[in-house]
């Protein structure tokens, strides 16, 4: 059964240090703390319209929108900058395409639209330093690491394959060439980048296994096995030490998965990663846990060894796992029931 509160759920996203999450809505936008669990910011439809997309820019006032859902306020072409302290937009960029995501970390703000991707300074005078032109990317895949290490990662030319480069090198005008990765056989689903900017994982649409990735070396590390059928990935995340990963599917279950400890996850056959040419385990998940089947959700890791899974139906899960593979629910929530409208 649909939850009503999934006709309204228009996109749900962490910020960069996951402390945050993001529910962009038919009618406004909600901005929640994950730990305890609280809304931080609210905004209707009179005031923002409906929503798409949302960045936040950490823990700041700043947050990026583009406009979305059946009640849109502002052209789906536009970002807009939004400084929670004076409650207004501070900032417009305008683009010749719909947008089709937005990244942001302090110092640079990342637009994708289907063909190409733009990138500026931010957020004092922001200017573009450069675009950069790419392959079809009608999900507008694109990350961009929080730390030190400015890396960027999108899909490449050839499919299945990532690109990536070191902002950190740019001016205005110039660029670092992309380095490429072939990644998968299939178009890309789905990418992740930790948070010190020196591991990528990928998935492809055929959803049954993700790769983790060396970004400074340009080599496979592991292949974690979410499963044998078919699934669409919604979301993958990395632990802030990098220790595990997690990830969530149209299936209903979290898979949390060692890197660090490989020994900690389940084994399978060898497998051919015949377009790289050898062969690797590939290894399941460590710990699972369920989730409303065949609802859209993003996961990320929380504190105490924990992973919290935001659903669009409304709903809020978190999980403790141990050693062991066991998982056990820390607590249960409906985040859009948190905080009523009366209290506005």
């Amino acid at each position: 059964m649909t939850s009503s509160y999934e006709k309204q759920i228009t996109n749900i996203r962490f910020n960069q240090d996951k402390s945050c999450f993001m529910c962009c809505m038919d009618n406004g936008l909600r901005i929640y703390y994950v730990e305890p669990l609280v809304e931080k910011v609210h905004y209707d439809e009179r005031t923002i319209g409906g929503v798409g997309f949302c960045e936040m820019v950490w823990r700041c006032n700043l947050f990026a929108i583009v406009s979305g859902g059946s009640k849109p306020k502002y052209a789906e072409n536009s970002v807009l900058v939004y400084d929670d302290n004076c409650k207004r937009a501070v900032l417009e960029f305008t683009f010749d395409q719909p947008v089709l995501s937005v990244r942001c970390r302090k110092d640079r703000l990342v637009v994708v639209l289907k063909n190409r991707i733009h990138i500026f300074s931010f957020p004092h005078k922001p200017q573009k330093l450069f675009t950069v032109e790419t392959k079809s990317n009608p999900l507008g895949l694109c990350e961009l690491s929080p730390g030190n290490h400015i890396l960027l990662v999108f899909p490449g030319s050839k499919m299945g394959s990532l690109q990536f480069m070191n902002l950190a090198t740019t001016e205005p005008t110039v660029s670092s060439s992309p380095i490429t990765i072939n990644a998968h056989q299939g178009e890309l689903a789905c990418i992740a980048i930790n948070q010190q900017g020196n591991l990528i994982a990928s998935a492809s649409e055929k959803g049954t296994l993700i790769r983790v990735w060396d970004a400074q070396k340009r080599i496979p590390l592991i292949e974690l096995r979410r499963g044998t059928d078919p699934a669409t990935i919604f979301c993958i995340n990395f632990s802030p030490d990098s220790d595990f990963l997690c990830c969530s599917s149209d299936k209903g279950t979290i898979h949390i998965f060692a890197l660090k400890n490989q020994k900690l996850n389940k084994r399978s056959t060898f497998s051919k990663m015949s377009f790289l040419g050898h062969y690797v385990d590939s290894q399941w998940a460590l710990a699972n846990f369920t989730v409303p089947p065949e609802c859209a959700c993003v996961c990320a890791f929380s504190s105490n060894s924990s992973v919290v899974a935001i659903c669009m139906d409304g709903t809020y899960h978190k999980y403790v796992f141990n050693e062991d593979g066991v998982c056990s629910r820390l607590s249960y929530d409906v985040f859009l029931e948190v905080c009523g409208d009366d209290d506005f």
